[in-house]
């Protein structure tokens, strides 16, 4: 359960979580050090210090209270304790502090003020403000007294220093580790560069590079685009070899109708004209995905003349406008996407009256939407129009000479040759079938 929470704060990229897989164990080891090094070392050196100095302020003590009067507290003091580097000086009740003094960042002068009350009996405030010294207000037989000596008697010096000497040689380790581990993860993102860039279509060069197991992943890459090419080649050339071999008997057929009366060769004729028209779909279809190059295309432009072909080739068809936030130029294969919009023109005015086509376009996306009036398709039969040579006779009516199912199928080849999708639903507006055409940009 908690590993599911944290899932959701986990950073997304690579890069991100390389990092935090870093620092977490250098923070983690440096705070653990910080206080254990504070706790055994500080705290005891400070606790031996203390000690050492609370024996001296006792004897400083003994020796005011045998001044003879206030006046000779700081004379004999100096006299007999000399060596101890102690001041000791009579001050008014008034200048007591009401409470100890320390600054927020003292950490020894914590383990001062908890150790030495315990230490002397007489002890009054202790004013650790100043960090260069420690001033000690005591009772004494002549009233107040304040003590004074140098701070580095009493605490290790600078206990700062470890903080700022962990801080900048973590961060200079830690500047020095994610240099390197952007070279090292510098080829995988090379490598899914280069993967997306060929599932939008787009080839791209890309060598193998970076550690063993990269490399490895990189060559499997590289020997998956080879095959997939080969196929994609193989797959062109045995259709076009077959539909352009087909075309020559044809062509023989057409020139000996050409001769028969009128009565016998309209039937025949149209028998002719539907086979030119499946074979001109089999070569549309060995086209969809090999068709041109990926090329910064204006989507709007392209439309717009996708539907003036189409008003003039007399089918009912018009054009919405762009919608969306996004502008500017996006990567296309013109010739596919003009392939995939023509293919589902000529469904929606087939097999309904009249077509719409709209344009939506965001920062992420392009969405090409193709609308009709007819009878649409059964969401649970969606997805089988989708693959080639299916004709769904009783939903859209598929009996309307020379189709052999590949409409849809080349649209949504096409789609995912740009690394997009081919999504069918039923539309709001006209009631029949909605084809939308979604690429990311």
């Amino acid at each position: 359960m908690l590993f599911t929470w944290l899932k959701h704060y986990m950073p997304r990229g690579l890069y991100a979580r390389a990092i935090l897989i870093l620092l977490l164990p250098v923070v983690v080891l440096q705070l653990v050090v910080t206080f254990l090094f504070l706790t055994r070392h500080f705290e005891d050196v400070t606790l031996q210090m203390t000690d050492t100095v609370a024996r001296e302020l006792r004897l400083v003590l003994d020796i005011v209270d045998a001044a003879p009067d206030r006046g000779s507290v700081a004379t004999d003091v100096i006299s007999k304790a000399g060596r101890l580097a102690l001041t000791a000086t009579p001050v008014p009740g008034a200048d007591v502090p009401a409470t100890d003094l320390r600054n927020w960042y003292d950490f020894s002068g914590r383990v001062i003020l908890r150790r030495l009350p315990g230490e002397i009996a007489d002890l009054l405030r202790v004013d650790l403000s100043d960090d260069r010294r420690v001033d000690v207000y005591a009772t004494s037989r002549h009233g107040p007294v304040l003590l004074s000596f140098e701070r580095r008697r009493i605490s290790a010096t600078n206990p700062h220093q470890l903080f700022v000497n962990m801080v900048f040689f973590g961060g200079l380790v830690t500047i020095i580790a994610i240099l390197y581990l952007r070279n090292q993860l510098r080829p995988i993102k090379r490598l899914a560069h280069a993967a997306e860039a060929f599932g939008r279509g787009r080839v791209e060069p890309y060598s193998p590079a970076g550690a063993v197991e990269v490399r490895a992943a990189g060559n499997a890459f590289l020997n998956m685009r080879n095959r997939i090419e080969r196929q994609i080649e193989q797959r062109t050339l045995m259709l076009s070899g077959v539909s352009h071999d087909l075309r020559t008997p044809l062509t023989r057929m057409r020139l000996s109708l050409s001769m028969l009366e009128d009565d016998e060769r309209a039937a025949l004729e149209k028998d002719v004209d539907d086979m030119q028209q499946m074979l001109d779909a089999f070569l549309d279809f060995a086209r969809g995905e090999a068709e041109g190059e990926a090329e910064p295309t204006n989507p709007v432009e392209l439309v717009e003349d996708v539907v003036r072909n189409a008003q003039r080739a007399g089918h009912a068809v018009t054009f919405s406008g762009l919608d969306g936030s996004g502008n500017g130029l996006v990567t296309l294969k013109p010739l596919a996407i003009r392939r995939a919009l023509d293919n589902l023109i000529s469904n929606a005015v087939r097999y309904g009256t009249r077509a719409e086509v709209s344009l939506t376009m965001s920062e992420k996306s392009l969405r090409l939407r193709v609308e009709d009036d007819g009878p649409g398709i059964p969401e649970d039969r969606r997805v089988e129009a989708t693959r080639p040579f299916t004709r769904l006779d009783p939903a859209r009516n598929q009996d309307k000479g020379g189709s052999v199912g590949l409409g849809l199928a080349i649209a949504s080849d096409i789609a995912r040759a740009h690394g997009g999708v081919l999504r069918l639903g039923t539309s709001r507006r006209l009631g029949g079938l909605q084809a939308d055409l979604v690429i990311g940009r």
